[in-house]
Parts: C-alpha cells; sequence; structure tokens
C-alpha cells in the first residue's frame, strides 16, 4: 500500500513541472473529480493515480515520447488488491495437460526464448471519455504502454505438458488474490489456437530487464494483439479445458454486443447470441506532440504521435487541421512490428488563433478510426479519432 506521506511528498515535488501541466488536461472530458493527480508506486516514476486498492496508475500523455514505453513509466492495472510480492527464486508455473507440470524460472530460461515487441492496452482505455459516463476505471489516454517481451512460446509449454485430444480452451491464473472470499478471483481463458500462436508467450523480461512487481514479475502473459484482459500477471497455473471456462470473469465481464466492433480474430466458444467476449485491439492513434491546451508559436507546425492496432498493422495515419474537411498523410515512422506502436510525425504551418488537430489511423486490414465512440455498458474500444486543441500565438 502507498503511503500518504510518499503521495503527497511525491506529488508536490512534481506540481510545477511540464509533466504535470501536461497530465492535468487529461482531465478534459473524464467524470468530474478526477483532476489528474500524480501518485507514486515503488519502481514507478509519478504515474496518474486513479485508485490505490487495487492500484490502477495511468502513463501520463507526456510520457509517450517514442515506441517503447519504459518500464518505470509504464501504466499499472489491477482487478484485486492482494498482490504478493513473489521470490523469483522460489515461484514455480504449474501447467495441467495430459500430465501435471510444474517449471521455475530457470527451467523456462532454459527453453528456447522468443522476443515480440506489442503493445499492452487495457480494454478501458480512454474510457472515462464515454458519453455518456459509464462504471469502471475512469482512464483517460494512457492505461497502454508498449514493450518488447522475451519469454518462452505458450506453445512451447503446453506441448511439454502435453495438450489432450478435445482441448477447447487454455485457462490463465496469476498470484494476486480478492480481499474477500466472495469476490471472484481473477481467472481468465484463451482459446486453443490463440494459445498455440508462435507469438503468445509467457515473458519473464521486459524491455531487456526483469519484469517489474507491479507489471507481472517473475513471469505473465503476453497475448500480442488482443487487449490486457488476458495478459494475466504473475502467472501462477494454466490448463487444458475441453469445455469453455465459466468464471466471473469471462461470462460476466469484458464482453461486448455482438457485431458491434469489427474484430476480426473471435471467441467463438465464448459467444453468446448477444455478445462476446473482447479480443483483439482497435486501430488508435494518439497525439503526443504538441501537448493538448499547449500554446505554440505561428510557423512551422511539428506534431508527433503514435498508431497501434491489433496486429494487422498500421498502413497510415491521416491528420486534419479543419476540423476533417480535409485530411493529409502523416509520415510513418520506425517498424517495430505489426503489433507494436507506429510512431508517426506531420509538418505544416500554423497560423495565429485556435488550432484543432486531428489525427486518424488505417490499418492494412482498412479498418480506421471512428468519428463517434461505439457505446457499449462497460466503454471498451474507445477508438474515436483523436484531437487535440492549441493556441497558435
Amino acid at each position: 500500500m502507498i503511503s500518504r506521506r510518499a503521495l503527497v511528498a511525491g506529488t508536490a515535488a512534481l506540481a510545477t513541472t511540464k509533466a504535470f501541466a501536461e497530465t492535468s488536461h487529461l482531465t478534459r472530458g473524464l467524470p468530474p473529480g478526477l483532476t489528474g493527480a500524480l501518485g507514486s508506486l515503488p519502481g514507478k516514476r509519478p504515474l496518474l493515480e486513479l485508485s490505490q486498492r487495487p492500484p490502477n496508475y495511468e502513463t501520463p500523455v507526456s510520457y509517450f515520447t517514442g515506441p517503447i514505453t519504459p518500464n518505470d513509466a509504464f501504466f499499472v492495472r489491477y482487478h484485486l488488491s492482494e498482490i504478493p510480492q513473489i521470490d523469483a527464486a522460489k515461484w514455480t508455473l504449474n501447467v495441467a495437460g495430459k500430465n501435471k507440470i510444474s517449471l521455475t524460472l530457470a527451467d523456462l530460461k532454459q527453453m528456447p526464448a522468443t522476443e515480440v515487441t506489442a503493445v499492452c492496452q487495457c480494454s478501458g482505455n480512454r474510457r472515462g471519455l464515454s458519453n455518456p459516463h459509464v462504471a469502471g476505471v475512469q482512464w483517460g489516454y494512457g492505461a497502454m504502454g508498449c514493450a518488447k517481451w522475451k519469454g518462452v512460446r505458450l506453445k512451447d509449454i503446453l506441448e511439454k505438458a502435453g495438450v489432450p485430444d478435445g482441448s477447447v480452451e487454455v485457462s490463465l491464473n496469476g498470484a494476486d488474490g480478492p480481499p474477500l472470499d466472495k469476490t471472484p478471483d481473477f481467472v481468465k481463458s484463451i482459446p486453443l489456437w490463440k494459445a498455440m500462436d508462435e507469438n503468445t508467450i509467457i515473458a519473464y523480461e521486459m524491455n531487456g530487464e526483469p519484469l517489474p512487481h507491479f507489471n507481472g514479475a517473475p513471469a505473465r502473459v503476453v497475448a500480442p494483439g488482443w487487449t490486457a484482459t488476458y495478459w494475466m500477471k504473475s502467472i501462477t497455473d494454466i490448463a487444458l479445458l475441453d469445455k469453455p471456462f465459466d468464471g466471473f470473469w469471462m461470462k460476466s465481464a469484458y464482453r461486448v454486443p455482438l457485431g458491434l466492433f469489427p474484430a476480426i480474430d473471435r471467441f467463438t466458444t465464448q459467444e453468446t447470441a448477444t455478445n462476446t467476449p473482447i479480443t483483439e485491439i482497435m486501430v488508435n492513434s494518439l497525439i503526443t506532440a504538441p501537448a493538448d491546451g499547449a500554446r505554440i508559436a505561428k510557423g512551422a507546425l511539428n506534431v508527433a504521435g503514435l498508431a497501434w492496432d491489433g496486429g494487422r498493422g498500421i498502413d497510415r495515419v491521416d491528420i486534419s487541421l479543419d476540423g476533417g474537411a480535409t485530411w493529409r498523410p502523416a509520415t510513418l515512422g520506425e517498424d517495430l512490428g505489426r503489433f507494436a506502436f507506429r510512431p508517426w510525425r506531420f509538418v505544416a504551418q500554423a497560423q495565429k488563433g485556435p488550432l484543432t488537430i486531428l489525427s486518424r489511423a488505417t490499418n492494412r486490414a482498412g479498418q480506421t478510426q471512428v468519428a463517434k465512440a461505439l457505446f457499449n455498458p462497460a466503454g471498451y474500444h474507445h477508438n474515436v479519432v483523436n484531437a487535440v486543441s492549441v493556441t497558435v500565438a
């Protein structure tokens, strides 16, 4: 638990910094009472605090300075408040397949390693911008990050345990737990085909370092292209299932109306006649510079940002300076892989007065950001065209 003393000290020390000034703009459009205050967590730079117990902390937009999000700037998301400190030397991963096996961290590191650069994004990223507002953690833009993840293919682990005939799903459980017996433990499942995908891994490194405590140490699931609800932190138990998993966090939570979003990856064993589990990330973009509300000089306007999707790959990013009447292409930056943030830049001339900058990403499947959010009761998949308003002086 974060002490009040540490929180006050961390907030006061940063109150006059540029980062704090920029994060205050995240509250525009959010429900009243969310002021963008910065909180501190061990091993993290100051993040936007949305709740302490369980810890939910958002990355300020000003920290997104490149396609890789530093470990100490990476957002923190938990559903349950009991988060044990795990001794990596004593940790084991229990896997139930044809056989029951237990693997230590040393065992994992003896297996063939693989790396994938991928965006980890909370399903509810930008939920706070939903109109009308909906219940849940009122995230702004920063419930996401992109890292280079290193670990072992989940496929290799499952094959080591043996995949029984008739398996349809794989359940995932982590070390975090509920504070009360009646609170459902956070257990998820993924379809067998996703578990056997070569890009789905059990990661033990993040950006070349051991996983931070608040990002799933000592090992976590990385399911590239899918929202973070499936990226089980501090994974302890995996089981192959011959029928759909019916735990609370699958049958009741993280579901969207069937057909509302243009998802290509589907979780058919969990679908009903009316709804479906949330799966892949929708195409999106974020303007990272200039900051929303900034005053900038007349002349050259330099706009920078990030674009991403569920793994189809970013095809283009278009920018509008006239309210969407006309669009011009931005220049795409380094391609770190189809699951990663794609940086982009745009240069134009800015005249004096108020100016709104719009960014719209399109992926290689032809999907593009929407002009108006597709409303759903949980506020998922908010991928409205991004807008930043500045004053040109």
